[in-house]
């Protein structure tokens, strides 16, 4: 893009820049930071000096005015805050109760009582409290020591979060003139409007006049995008192969948590601050000696975690089981349901998606993707489960039967323990039985999937009945019980994975960081992913009309800079649809622009008599099969066009073939199999979905108004009020626009043949093709245009020799 607000060369690019000292001064003047100092300065007039003008650290003022408003309130925030230290002083408490407080002899029948009573009391069971202290071992003092330090300090932490919540409060009803009581019904959308309007008035960021969308989402997923990069590029540590088991996916919290430490937070990452890069990062040649340096803060983080992984274990096992108990015994099938995984949530995200977004969506898909990974069982499994089954249930309904005709049979030694045994076999028994109403129907349920999360591989296409990828989608998508044992072990598998697979990619992000970072005028050093840049980072194979994006790119000059799976591009339409009032720049404009006259095109062929499969229609048939709400669209899109699609409507014969199959398709949509879904058993799921429509207006995506401009609305024409319902047409319009541009990259792909695979590791001058998740699956092609060259001449950081 062409912007002036844009710096776009890069601490790895290797030209000249000024060599006169005007130059270089008129550039340190251009620069958001000066080079020496790791602090933003600005000037503040002492006239008319507002409440809210220059907001020093706008990234974490943006941040908690996010999750102000996501949490709703300032009376919901502190009572959280409160409860945790409450839930964390409650465990040590009871752990502690537990062990030194309580007659274990007496309680399982060892003993008697003094007064040799045959009944128990609680009394007899708990120990006096002066008793009980003197049971204390030297390690019981250790760990209550440290406890309480840490509820100290976190208390501390707790009450400076009230005070900047406080200070949140503030600004929403004073600036914003938002009550609390309002935050919910109204949208992320139009708290941003009313942002940019106080900016305007008091100059939260000195630097600009204004502020846009992608300004405040920057700021708020500066460290996000980052992260979300680096998993489209494979530089994540989420594969690794164990030597029995084979290669394992895993990313857990805990992981999360390290990775973010060491890349941002830490006083040895790459960032020296909220907003900018350390200096060493814009000399040159010193990618070896800030590799090293990466390097041994792997190790020293790895060894820490080593260190504290004993600790770190019994507490996670401890707060999943204080969590989830009282769920299980409820409804011990919990287990068997799925959830999406930390590593499925960061490869389907997009550039700048704020949380309740990618909720939105994802929840959205939940159910397609559930009924697909049901619909596969193994027949011998299902033989083995049965009769498993059968003997569990012979000897359950045995101990029931004589447990009913005596109570005593109750308290026998470990009776309790059998049943519950038992009765988790039968549960898992159960889920490998197949559903004999079943349909199979895994093509649309994966058209479905990929409507609604928008990055699949695509190497799955027609290939969604095969195993290989119900098992790489299972690694998105995974049962309850795998994230549960995942997170609980993570403290001893997340050291072996900083040290054996992340610790050998320090050389690697370093290049990532130098050449995939852009410094933003009023903004600070972002991801020059998160600029949803399609000229720079955009893919040829994923963009129609891509001759005049790269018609001047030299040949020689070809990098891995461009997003895989078309991310660049799925995250340019989806913000734009969910940000109608953003301004986009020319090259943007362009891309959109040019997949809605594209669809236009494909339309128009379908006006003649020869009903043909071109990327539209494909686009339209599966669309069409998500549900009732999107086949009645597609439907009236080809009416509104006059398309002869209803002529014979009860005799194929007198149709065109394709035509015909394509109302066949429109009429077996899923939305009528949804019924025999809700027939296995799932309607008592409360999702989140279901949870943001009891909350308001709060979770919504975008505008209430619906985008002003969306294909679907360029599909229908100008002069049409093309939906009803503008809320539920940013998310039609978006599904229709993934699929579409799947189609348009299939056809792409299959015309031009692709290059040999690749192992996917990021290099500097590479061109890579793979087809697995977390690897490259796209050609990956730089573009550095002649016209926007005279524009890029200031770089990210001033490069020293």
């Amino acid at each position: 893009m062409a912007n002036s607000n844009v710096n776009y060369k890069t601490l790895n690019e290797e030209h000249k820049i000024m060599t006169e000292g005007h130059d270089y001064e008129a550039a340190n003047e251009a620069e958001d930071t000066p080079r020496s100092s790791g602090v933003l300065l600005h000037t503040v007039p002492e006239i008319n000096r507002a409440r809210w003008n220059h907001i020093e650290d706008l990234d974490s003022f943006f941040t908690r005015m996010y999750q102000y408003h996501q949490k709703h309130g300032f009376v919901i925030i502190v009572l959280e805050e409160f409860f945790q230290l409450i839930e964390f002083a409650f465990v040590i408490w009871l752990v502690t109760f537990s062990v030194h407080c309580i007659n274990h002899d007496i309680l399982f029948g060892n003993e008697r009582p003094a007064d040799n009573r045959t009944k128990i009391t609680i009394d007899d069971v708990i120990i006096p409290m002066d008793k009980c202290v003197d049971n204390f071992t030297g390690i019981t003092y250790v760990i209550l020591f440290v406890a309480t330090l840490y509820l100290l300090i976190r208390t501390i932490k707790v009450l400076y979060h009230i005070t900047q919540y406080w200070d949140i409060k503030k600004f929403y009803n004073t600036a914003l003139h938002i009550d609390d009581a309002n935050l919910d019904n109204i949208t992320w959308h139009e708290i941003k409007k009313k942002v940019r309007e106080v900016q305007a008035e008091q100059h939260m960021c000195i630097d600009k006049d204004h502020l846009t969308d992608l300004d405040i989402y920057h700021r708020i997923l500066r460290f996000k995008n980052y992260l979300v990069a680096l998993m489209n590029k494979n530089l994540l540590p989420v594969r690794f192969t164990l030597p029995v088991v084979g290669e394992v996916v895993t990313l857990s919290r805990g992981l999360l948590f390290n990775i973010d430490l060491i890349l941002f937070r830490s006083p040895g990452s790459p960032f020296q601050n909220n907003w900018q890069l350390h200096d060493d990062y814009s000399v040159r040649g010193n990618q070896r000696e800030l590799a090293n340096r990466l390097s041994k803060l792997i190790l020293w983080v790895a060894i820490a975690n080593f260190i504290f992984a004993p600790v770190i274990f019994v507490w996670q096992l401890v707060y999943f089981s204080f969590t989830y108990a009282n769920v299980l015994k409820k409804e011990p099938g919990a287990l068997g349901m799925r959830t999406w995984s930390n590593y499925g949530r960061l490869y389907l995200r997009h550039f700048n998606e704020l949380d309740h977004e990618l909720d939105a969506r994802l929840n959205r898909a939940y159910d397609y993707a559930d009924r697909y990974l049901n619909s596969f069982s193994s027949p011998l499994l299902a033989v083995i489960a049965r009769n498993i089954l059968f003997i569990t249930g012979g000897m359950l309904l045995l101990i029931l039967a004589m447990g009913i005709y005596d109570e005593y049979v109750f308290q026998v030694e470990h009776v309790l323990t059998i049943i519950t045994l038992l009765s988790a076999v039968g549960l898992i028994c159960r889920n490998l039985i197949p559903n004999e109403n079943l349909i199979w129907c895994p093509e649309q349920l994966m058209t479905a999937i990929l409507a609604h999360v928008h990055y699949l591989p695509a190497t799955w296409k027609n290939q969604a009945h095969t195993s290989v990828v119900r098992n790489e989608f299972g690694n998105f998508f995974q049962f309850k019980a795998s994230y549960f044992i995942n997170e609980i072990l993570s403290p001893i598998v997340t050291p072996f994975q900083l040290l054996f697979v992340f610790r050998p990619k320090a050389l690697e992000i370093v290049k990532f960081f130098r050449s995939f970072t852009v410094s933003v005028r009023g903004v600070g050093n972002v991801c020059s992913f998160a600029q949803m840049d399609v000229r720079k980072h955009g893919n040829p194979e994923w963009q129609i009309g891509e001759s005049s994006l790269h018609a001047d790119i030299p040949s020689g000059e070809k990098l891995e800079t461009a997003g895989n799976n078309g991310k660049t591009e799925l995250s340019l339409l989806r913000f734009t649809l969910t940000n109608p009032e953003w301004q986009m720049p020319v090259e943007a404009m362009q891309f959109v622009n040019g997949v809605r006259q594209n669809a236009l095109t494909d339309l128009s062929k379908l006006k003649k008599k020869e009903f043909t499969l071109n990327p539209l229609t494909e686009s339209l048939i599966s669309f069409g099969t998500i549900g009732n709400e999107y086949s009645s669209i597609a439907k009236s899109l080809l009416h509104h066009h006059n398309v002869p699609n209803d002529e014979g409507r009860g005799t194929c014969q007198n149709q065109n073939h394709c035509q015909c199959y394509f109302e066949q398709m429109l009429q077996q949509g899923l939305g009528e199999h949804s019924r025999v879904h809700d027939n296995m058993g799932m309607s008592h799921v409360m999702r989140r979905d279901e949870n943001a429509k009891i909350l308001g207006a709060s979770k919504m995506e975008g505008s209430m108004q619906g985008p002003s401009q969306s294909l679907i609305c360029s599909l229908y024409g100008p002069q049409s009020n093309c939906y009803d319902k503008p809320n539920d047409l940013t998310v039609a319009d978006m599904c229709l626009s993934v699929l579409y541009l799947h189609e348009v990259h299939h056809r792409i792909t299959q015309e031009s043949p692709l290059i040999p695979p690749h192992t996917g590791e990021f290099h500097q001058h590479a061109e890579v093709t793979v087809t697995r998740p977390g690897t490259s699956t796209d050609t990956i092609v730089t573009t550095t245009s002649a016209s926007a060259a005279a524009a890029e001449t200031t770089p990210l950081l001033g490069l020293r020799s």
